[in-house]
């Protein structure tokens, strides 16, 4: 156990690859209460939505949510997040705990300068708990528990139901780890009575608790980024290769500057990083390439299911070619690796 934004959280329960391994061949379970929840709700609510993020929730119908990012004026990044749409008055946006302050700070900001003073903003993080259940096996174990077929929970979609008959909650088929899986918000003191069923629904299909140092294995293998590494205030959505997430067909806080970007490209540009020679890169490690620094590494680690190291980084964007040979300095030496298109591991 580690503090974690002032969480106590579990690092791992049985081992990292353990847990890691159990997620992508049969499930496991996360306790991700710490993350923060803001609701959003008014008659205008869907306008200010609008305006805080960079991706469209117009797109999306009610019942559906959406990964987006929260931008400064100058495209930085005060955090990136899912916003879940019950309808076009009510909005929930799920936030990285150790940023949760500063996004409800930042949203009531942009509410009093842009005149939303019809609109609610709500902290509601201690009013979920939230577990994530993640893995190929995760539909047959919440089958029995759920009162709706998990199987039609469509991706980025959510139902509002029971599990175990009376244990109130939202599920969403979504999660971190880049395998099949649902995230599910309940009230907290629900949870000790729900990972229960589900630990115990899990037992057959070789269900492990997982912890955070798993929750970032995975997520690296799939090349998601985490705020404060490939995300940041300095650190814009277009840099970290998030274009997609990006709709210039409407108005947000920061489109000026990204719009810039998108036309006269960026100073840096997000790689993977497949190391050739043993060796396990780790943020801070400096990237060289032609004998000369390219870039540094903002995450790195062994991946326990291509049993190599693997890493995300920065570079200069005329080093950024897939394939080409760089060097990792790593503890004075060193270690030939090679650049590679993201995700790692494939489904």
């Amino acid at each position: 156990m580690v503090p974690f934004a002032g969480w106590e959280m579990p690092v791992q329960y049985t081992g990292v690859k353990e847990e890691h391994l159990a997620v992508r061949a049969s499930c496991g379970l996360f306790d991700v209460s710490h993350m923060g929840e803001i609701e959003v709700s008014g008659d205008r609510a869907i306008d200010l939505v609008q305006l805080l993020i960079t991706n469209d929730i117009e797109r999306v119908s009610d019942g559906q949510c959406q990964y987006a990012l929260l931008c400064r004026d100058s495209g930085g990044v005060v955090d990136d997040l899912i916003v879940y749409r019950f309808n076009m008055d009510r909005f929930l946006f799920v936030v990285n705990a150790s940023n949760a302050g500063k996004v409800l700070d930042w949203m009531r900001e942009v509410q009093a300068r842009e005149d939303f003073s019809d609109v609610d903003i709500e902290d509601q993080g201690g009013q979920y708990a939230q577990l994530a259940l993640q893995g190929p096996a995760s539909r047959e174990v919440l089958r029995p528990l759920l009162d709706a077929d998990p199987a039609g929970i469509g991706h980025f979609r959510f139902h509002i139901g029971l599990i175990g008959g009376d244990i109130e909650a939202i599920v969403s088929r979504t999660g971190y780890t880049g395998a099949d899986g649902f995230e599910i918000y309940l009230a907290p003191q629900d949870a000790e009575a729900a990972w229960k069923l589900i630990t115990d629904a899990g037992s057959a299909h070789g269900l492990r608790p997982a912890g955070l140092g798993a929750r970032d294995t995975l997520r690296l293998e799939m090349g998601y980024p985490l705020y404060g590494h490939e995300l940041g205030e300095d650190i814009t959505p277009m840099e970290a290769g998030l274009r997609k997430y990006v709709r210039f067909t409407k108005d947000f806080i920061g489109r000026e500057v990204l719009e810039r970007q998108a036309r006269e490209g960026c100073g840096r540009t997000l790689v993977g990083i497949r190391m050739i020679e043993p060796g396990v890169p780790r943020q801070g490690y400096e990237i060289h390439a032609g004998g000369e620094k390219v870039g540094e590494v903002t995450s790195g680690t062994f991946s326990p299911s291509l049993n190599v190291g693997i890493a995300m980084g920065f570079v200069t964007p005329g080093a950024a070619k897939n394939g080409a040979e760089v060097s990792i300095a790593i503890r004075g030496r060193a270690a030939r690796a090679e650049m590679t298109t993201l995700p790692f591991y494939g489904k």
